[in-house]
C-alpha cells in the first residue's frame, strides 16, 4: 500500500449483524478445545463435558447433632413427667455431629434432651422418630446422578461439590487466548516508562482491552508496539495466527488514514468480514477470520476501542468460550443537560449517576473518542438510537449501569461551577467509611442553580456576584429560587484573574490589554461564573465584548483554559490562580471571590452533606485548599447569610 493511499469504510453496518457474521465464519468446535484439568483448580472455567456422580454425599447414615443414637422405635414409651431410661451400649450410643450411626440405629436424640440416669443409664421424657437428626446416605448428592451439565461455569462452590462427589479431574474448555498487537510510529512502550514529545502517546490501550479480556478469563498476551509499516504488521500478525491464541487484535490501525494497514494485512492472511459499524464511537472497529482465527482492528481511539471490544469482540469471547454474555442492569436516569446526536448511528454515551431523593440522575461526561476518563468517572452509559437526533435535558433514558447499583446511594452529586478545591474534597470524602464518592458536572454557576431548582443535584458549587450589592450568589438565588429552603456554605474565597504564560511575552496588565484585539482570549461557558466576572469588568472598563478576540469561544473549566494557554493554543484566559499555578503558569490578579456550596436544606442531615461540613471545619482540609495556591480559607465551613460579601 502507498503512503498516500486511504482505506474506505466499504459498509458500516449494525453492531449485531457484526457480530453475526464473524459467528458464521468461525469454526467454534475447531477453534476452542476441551482440556483436563484439576477439579481444585477449576474455578471459573466452563465444562465441556456433563459431570456425574462416582460417589453419594454422604456415604453413611450420620449424626446431625452430638447426642445418643438410637433405634426409633425403642424409644416410644417415653413420656414428659414420666422419664424413659435406655443402658448405654445396648439401647443408645453416645455420638458427634458427622459419626455414622451404629448398626440398627435409626435416630438421634439431642445431648440437650436427656439426663444421666446412673453411670451407664440416660432418661429422655420424650420418643424419638425415625431419621430424627440423620443425615441420610445420598441426602446431598446420590452417586451416578448428573452433578453438573455440559457449559456450566464451575463456581467455588461447585468446587465442594465435585469433591464430594468423588471427582478428581474435569473436562473444560480451555480459555480464550488472544494477543494483542499495539501499532504505530507515534507510539511509545509504557513497560520503557517513557515521556512522551510532541505527536507522540504512551501506548495505553492494548493493557485496557487485556484487562477486560481477563475480566472474561481470557488469557492475554501483547506483543511489544509495531512501527507503521507494512512488512513489520505482516511479520507480527503471521506469528501470533501461528501461535496458540484464538483471536488476535491489532490496535490503533483501522482507521482510514494513510498509515493503517491492518485491512490490507489482515487480506493477506484472511477475509475481511466487518469494516466499520453504524455506532459512534467505534465507527472504524475492523473483523476478519484469518487461518480460522479472529482477527479484530481496534481504533486508536481509547472509547473506540472499547467500545469495539464490549461491543463486538465480547459477545464473540463468550460464545468461542460457551460462556452466557451478561447484561448489564438498566436503570432510568434523568439527564442533567441536553445531548444533541448525528442521525445515523447509535452513540455510546459514558454518563456519571447518582441517586438523589428517589430518581437517578445523570450527567453527559466528554464524548470525544480519545477521551479515557469518560470511561474511567462513568458510572453508566446510555445509547442514542441510530434514528435519534440526541437527548434533551431533563428527559429521562434508559442507562446501562458499569458499577453496582448499591453503590449509587454512595455518591454525592455536584453540579454547577468548576473549582479545584473540589479534586481535594472528593479525594477527602473516599477516606470516610464507607466511602463517599463525589461526581461533579462543569455547567457553570448558573447551571448549578437550574439543577438546584429540578432537584438535580444535592449540592451546586457557585461565585456568582451582583455589582448592585456587592454580595455573591444570594441574588441570584432570591431571583432564581425565590422559595427555596437552601443553605449556603462558603467553600473557599478564591483569587481571579488572567492566566498567562510564563513570563508574560504579550505583557498583560489589566483587562484594557485586551481591548484592540491583539491577545487571543478564552472565554468560560455562558453561566458560568467567570464569565459573568469578566462582563462585569468589560462593563466597567467601558469595553465592547466584539472587541475581544475570543470571547465567542468557550472553555468548561479552569484547568482547560490553562492548558490552552500552555500549549499557545490562547495567549490568555480569566480563571484562578491555582489552575495557572498547577501548570506552571503565570498570573495577572484580577478580583477576589467567594466560592459557596449551596446546600438544599433536605439534605443536611443526610451521611453525604455531613461528612461535607465536616471536612470544611477540618484544619487540614483548609492546609491542602491553601497549598493550591490562590485561595483564602477565612470563610471556609461558615454558613453565609445574604451581605456577607467577602467577610473583610
Amino acid at each position: 500500500m502507498s503512503s498516500h493511499k486511504r482505506n474506505v469504510y466499504l459498509k458500516t453496518i449494525p453492531i449485531p449483524e457484526a457480530v453475526e457474521k464473524a459467528r458464521t465464519a468461525l469454526d467454534r468446535d475447531m477453534l476452542i478445545r476441551s482440556v483436563f484439568v484439576p477439579v481444585h483448580e477449576a474455578a471459573g472455567r466452563v465444562l465441556s463435558e456433563a459431570v456425574f456422580a462416582r460417589f453419594s454425599s454422604p456415604t453413611f447414615h450420620s449424626a446431625a447433632m452430638d447426642g445418643y443414637a438410637v433405634n426409633a422405635k425403642t424409644t416410644f414409651g417415653a413420656r414428659e413427667g414420666s422419664p424413659f431410661e435406655l443402658i448405654e451400649g445396648r439401647d443408645c450410643f453416645a455420638v458427634n455431629t458427622g459419626n455414622p450411626l451404629p448398626d440398627g440405629c435409626d435416630a438421634v436424640i439431642m445431648i440437650e434432651n436427656v439426663t444421666r440416669a446412673g453411670d451407664n443409664a440416660i432418661a429422655i421424657e420424650a420418643p424419638a422418630f425415625p431419621w430424627q437428626h440423620v443425615r441420610r446416605i445420598g441426602e446431598d448428592i446420590v452417586a451416578t446422578e448428573l452433578l453438573f451439565p455440559q457449559n456450566h461455569r464451575i463456581s467455588p462452590y461447585d468446587i465442594g461439590a465435585l469433591l464430594s462427589a468423588g471427582i478428581w479431574d474435569v473436562y473444560v474448555w480451555e480459555p480464550v487466548r488472544i494477543a494483542i498487537i499495539p501499532t504505530g510510529d507515534e507510539v511509545l512502550d509504557f513497560t520503557k516508562r517513557p515521556t512522551p514529545k510532541a505527536g507522540q502517546v504512551v501506548e495505553s490501550n492494548s493493557q485496557v482491552l487485556a484487562a477486560l479480556a481477563r475480566q472474561h478469563g481470557c488469557e492475554v498476551r501483547r506483543i511489544p508496539p509495531v512501527a507503521d509499516k507494512p512488512e513489520e504488521l505482516q511479520n507480527a500478525v503471521s506469528d501470533c495466527l501461528a501461535s496458540d491464541a484464538h483471536i488476535v487484535i491489532i490496535c490503533a490501525g483501522s482507521s482510514a488514514g494513510s498509515k493503517d494497514f491492518t485491512r490490507s494485512t489482515m487480506e493477506a492472511f484472511g477475509e475481511v468480514l466487518v469494516h466499520g459499524i453504524s455506532a459512534m464511537p467505534g465507527k472504524p472497529s475492523l473483523l476478519g477470520v484469518c487461518k480460522g482465527k479472529l482477527v479484530a482492528g481496534a481504533p486508536g481511539y481509547p472509547v473506540s476501542a472499547v467500545v469495539c471490544f464490549e461491543e463486538l469482540l465480547a459477545p464473540l469471547i463468550c460464545w468461542l468460550g460457551r460462556q452466557d454474555h451478561q447484561a448489564r442492569k438498566t436503570v432510568p436516569v434523568e439527564l442533567t443537560r441536553k445531548a444533541p446526536s448525528k442521525l445515523g448511528v447509535e452513540e455510546f454515551l459514558r454518563l456519571s449517576v447518582g441517586k438523589v431523593d428517589d430518581k437517578y440522575v445523570a450527567t453527559p461526561l466528554a464524548r470525544g473518542a480519545g477521551c479515557i476518563t469518560s470511561v474511567s468517572k462513568a458510572q453508566a452509559l446510555t445509547r442514542i438510537p441510530v434514528q435519534s437526533e440526541g437527548l434533551e435535558q431533563g428527559g429521562t433514558v434508559p442507562a446501562e449501569l458499569m458499577v453496582p447499583e448499591a453503590e449509587l446511594d454512595n455518591i454525592l452529586v455536584c453540579v454547577g461551577s468548576h473549582d479545584n478545591t473540589l479534586d481535594i474534597l472528593a479525594d477527602e470524602l473516599m477516606g470516610f467509611t464507607p466511602p463517599i464518592r463525589l461526581t461533579s458536572s462543569h455547567v457553570g454557576s448558573m447551571g448549578g442553580i437550574l439543577a438546584i431548582k429540578s432537584g438535580s443535584c444535592h449540592f451546586a458549587g457557585a461565585h456568582l456576584f451582583d455589582p448592585d450589592t456587592g454580595d455573591y450568589n444570594f441574588p441570584f438565588l432570591q431571583r432564581y429560587l425565590p422559595d427555596a429552603e437552601i443553605t449556603l456554605v462558603n467553600l473557599a474565597i478564591r483569587h481571579q484573574g488572567f492566566i498567562v504564560p510564563k513570563g508574560n511575552p504579550k505583557g498583560i496588565r489589566s483587562i484594557h490589554d485586551l481591548a484592540d484585539g491583539s491577545i487571543r482570549f478564552l472565554n468560560r461557558q455562558r453561566g458560568a461564573g467567570t464569565r459573568i466576572l469578566f462582563d462585569h469588568h468589560l462593563r466597567d472598563a467601558g469595553i465592547n465584548p466584539t472587541q475581544v478576540a475570543g470571547y465567542d469561544k468557550e472553555e468548561f473549566t479552569h484547568m482547560a483554559v490553562a492548558v490552552n494557554v500552555l500549549t499557545g493554543a490562547a495567549d490568555t484566559g480569566l480563571g484562578i490562580y491555582a489552575a495557572a499555578k498547577a501548570l506552571g503558569l503565570d498570573f495577572v490578579p484580577l478580583a477576589r471571590e467567594r466560592y459557596d456550596l449551596i446546600i438544599p436544606n433536605r439534605f443536611m442531615d443526610t451521611a453525604g452533606a455531613q461528612a461535607v461540613m465536616r471536612l470544611l471545619a477540618s484544619p487540614t482540609f483548609h492546609a491542602r485548599i491553601e497549598a493550591l495556591g490562590g485561595y483564602e480559607t477565612t470563610l471556609t465551613g461558615r454558613t453565609m447569610q445574604p451581605g456577607t460579601g467577602l467577610g473583610d
